[in-house]
């Protein structure tokens, strides 16, 4: 078992910075999900660490050991890239001995090791077969499989379930969640999948151009998401922004959006008051814009009138594609709204669930 630490790395293609500065301390037994668009730089980081990739300054070290010139075969990690790898000629079982075969293990500790993983998949009735004879899931499976079997200190796992479809998805998704716990291992997982990233990892590192944008456990990034960037890229459909001004009338704080003004809660002046006649950029996501007739009890109400442009039925909810004012935004609302497409509604926005971010900065104001 151990821990992970990049110290102020940097990643660089000829002029092109690919990582900048990235710092992170991934505690032994974690699971540390990297997450951002394509291009942001994580597979990247991930590949540093495996030494797939030189690294450019900075150090990595695995436990206490700094592996920066350490090939990668002597550093005790095993990965699952998004191509499973796997040799077509060779059966499951002797896909997932491979690697221990090279090193020379005792047969007897290779069985032992092949067979308890395969007990771990739910794949002992295929270990005779070759990939071709194999769906993607199971091919997926053998791929972790060939990982378990060298019981690394680490496991980096590089979009593993890209190739798959939305229910394998779904399923391996818990089966890997699952494996960490049995395991006891440090995952560090890669994904462009917010939805991954949420339902699996213990902390969550957002990156942007190679600069991460902030670290927190799933929770904490969907209720206090530091910037703009980070609201908008956790939580699907994405936070609705608005360019506004914080105004103050008297003791009351409002947030004028243009298109409608909505009002601060009295109990928040004291965060925002400081920030009155400031240009803002306001947030607030689908779910926390309501049919008013259905609203949960808690919420802080803020009418604003809107027209319906397109309603989606998803059964549990439903998505309403409103404008107001020429701003479009959108709410996912109760299944039972009476909401229908060219309709003038009023929908009701929870204040207490609000975002407020500087608009020069795109920082979050608290």
């Amino acid at each position: 078992m151990a821990s992970v630490t990049y110290d102020n790395v940097v990643k660089k293609y000829g002029d092109v910075q690919a990582i900048t500065n990235l710092s992170l301390d991934i505690q032994d037994k974690e699971f540390l999900v990297l997450v951002g668009p394509s291009g942001c730089g994580k597979s990247t980081a991930l590949r540093m660490l495996a030494g797939l990739e030189e690294i450019t300054a900075g150090q990595i070290r695995i436990g206490d050991r700094v592996v920066n010139d350490v090939p990668p075969k002597d550093r005790d990690i095993a990965m699952v890239f998004q191509s499973y790898a796997l040799y077509p000629h060779m059966t499951v079982y002797d896909n997932m001995a491979f690697g221990l075969k090279l090193r020379k293990m005792p047969k007897n500790e290779i069985d032992d090791r092949v067979k308890r993983a395969a007990g771990m998949l739910g794949i002992e009735d295929l270990l005779k077969r070759k990939p071709k004879q194999l769906s993607g899931g199971q091919r997926q499976r053998v791929a972790v499989g060939r990982a378990i079997v060298r019981d690394p200190s680490v496991f980096l796992f590089d979009e593993p379930l890209s190739n798959l479809d939305a229910k394998l998805r779904v399923e391996t998704r818990a089966n890997i969640t699952r494996l960490h716990q049995e395991l006891a291992t440090t995952f560090i997982y890669v994904t462009h999948d917010q939805v991954e990233a949420m339902t699996m990892a213990t902390r969550i590192v957002v990156l942007k151009d190679g600069i991460l944008q902030q670290i927190d456990t799933p929770q904490n990034l969907y209720e206090k998401p530091a910037n703009v960037f980070v609201g908008g890229f956790i939580g699907s459909p994405s936070m609705n922004f608005f360019d506004a001004k914080i105004n103050k009338d008297g003791d009351n704080l409002t947030v004028d959006a243009g298109a409608f003004t909505v009002a601060i809660p009295a109990e928040l002046n004291d965060k925002y008051g400081k920030y009155a006649g400031k240009e803002v950029i306001f947030g607030i996501r689908p779910e926390d814009i309501h049919d008013p007739n259905f609203a949960p009890p808690g919420v802080i109400h803020a009418p604003v009138d809107a027209k319906i442009n397109v309603t989606e039925l998803m059964g549990n909810e439903i998505f309403l594609y409103l404008n107001s004012n020429n701003k479009d935004f959108i709410a996912r609302v109760d299944p039972r709204t009476n909401a229908t497409i060219g309709a003038d509604v009023e929908v009701s926005f929870n204040m207490a669930n609000m975002h407020l971010f500087d608009k020069a900065t795109e920082k979050a104001l608290v």
